[in-house]
Formats: C-alpha cells, structure tokens, sequence
C-alpha cells in the first residue's frame, strides 16, 4: 500500500512539473487554408426553379478542378485577433457563389466580447459591428494533429442550423479562430462544415510578439449590426429563389 501511494505521489508529482514547464503561445500569426468542394457548391445552383444552370454544373464537372483552395493569415494576441484573406482570382460568374469565396476581414476584441467585420458581398461593403458570435459547443475526446499542435475535436451548431466540426489547441492560450469561430478554450485550428462543404486548416503558426496597434479593427464600410446585416442580405436576394438559403449561408458564415 504504501508503495502505491508513493507511485501515485510521483505521477502526480511529474504531471505538475511538466503542466509548469509546459511553453503555452499567447501571441503570433496563423496561417490558414480554407477549402471548397466546387462540384458540391456548383450543383447546389441547380434548384427546380434555375434548370438553366444545369449545362454550366456539367461543364465545370469537365473543365474545372473539384477543390478550391484560398489562403489567409490570423493575428492575435491576448485581448484581439485579426483575420486576413489573401486575394485571389475570382470564381467566373456561372460558378460564383458566396460560399467559395473570401468576404470577410474579421477584427475580435476578445475581451470585451465584440467583433468588427468588413464584409463584402455583390459589390457593397459594410462594417458588421456586433457582439462575438455565438456558437453552442459540446467537447469530444477525439484528437488529432494539426500545424504540429495536438487539437481537441469540439462540435458546434451555429446561426440556428449550420453544423460545424472544430478542432482547438490548449497550447495557445487564446479563445479565437479563423473567421468568427471562437468561444473554445484555446485556438481553433481546424473547423468543417460539412453540409456547407468548406473547411478551414491551419498550416503554420508562428509564435511572435503582436502588439495591440498592430491588431485594428477595418473601418470600410456602411456602419450596421447583425441584424441590419441580416435585412440588408435578404432584401440583395429577394429574387434568388430556392438558393437563396445557399447563398444566405455563405455570407453570414
């Protein structure tokens, strides 16, 4: 017995020292890559009220990569994060769709809770001034490696209906993630949206010193909240039809 209680004593003993000497990064840059499924988004134009768009699916089937794949960078620190797109060749108009785009540049201010997005959609700009979204998460037990850093699967429902699979490192100490994903405890590095079919995957993290000047929020832009934002989509498509939820899920994600 009194052997038992010594072991116990040093692995616990063992798992303080190294929970202590354990570097956790607070402050850096990440750079994603998000992905899209283009046959996936492409068919999803062709509803029983747009038939029309049938001949362009089938040819983009023949003549077009499946994947598109866009890169951006995330900044942060402590208090703030801020995510970046990196421009890119746009989608010819018959394939376009909000989905397998960029049209966002996402400022977080993490401690108070609030967020500054610059969203660009059907050539308007405006500046999404609101609270940190919220997205109801349930922790798993499932892990894997992402950018070298080990990552904890969480999965998410977000705006109601959208499914998402995150995947957060406790190894940066910060609440964020690419676009307006946050709210798990460290940064997430992975996320899928399945049913959306796009994801978002770190690459590589660079661990730095980010002063909070270097972090600001967009200012372009016409000034509204979520809501606002919300009536200003709806009334851009009014006329879309039966894909209009499609395209609605691509600019609010």
């Amino acid at each position: 017995m009194k052997q038992l209680v010594i072991l116990l004593i040093c692995i616990f003993t063992t798992k303080s020292i190294y929970a202590q000497n354990k570097h956790f990064i607070t402050s850096g840059v990440i750079e994603f890559e998000r992905t899209m499924n283009m046959f996936a988004l492409v068919k999803k134009k062709v509803t029983k009220h747009s038939m029309e768009n049938k001949a362009y699916y089938e040819k983009y089937l023949q003549t077009e990569p499946q994947f598109r794949v866009l890169k951006s960078s995330l900044t942060f620190n402590t208090g703030s994060s801020l995510f970046t797109p990196v421009a890119a060749k746009n989608v010819h108009w018959w394939y376009d769709t909000p989905m397998a785009n960029q049209v966002n540049i996402v400022f977080s201010d993490l401690k108070n809770g609030t967020s500054t997005i610059q969203k660009e959609f059907y050539e308007r700009t405006y500046l999404v001034k609101d609270n940190l979204r919220k997205i109801k998460w349930k922790i798993t037990e499932e892990t894997r490696i992402i950018a070298g850093y080990e990552c904890r699967r969480a999965n998410g429902l977000m705006l109601d209906s959208i499914y998402v699979v995150a995947f957060y490192t406790e190894e940066i100490h910060v609440p964020g993630g690419p676009e307006s994903f946050n709210g798990l405890p460290g940064m997430i590095l992975g996320i899928a949206a399945p049913h959306e079919n796009v994801t978002w995957f770190a690459t590589k993290v660079t661990e730095t010193n980010v002063e909070p000047k270097n972090i600001e929020p967009p200012k372009k832009g016409k000034a509204v909240n979520n809501e606002q934002m919300h009536e200003e989509i709806m009334k851009a498509l009014a006329n879309q039809g039966d894909h209009a939820i499609v395209q609605l899920k691509g600019l609010l994600l």
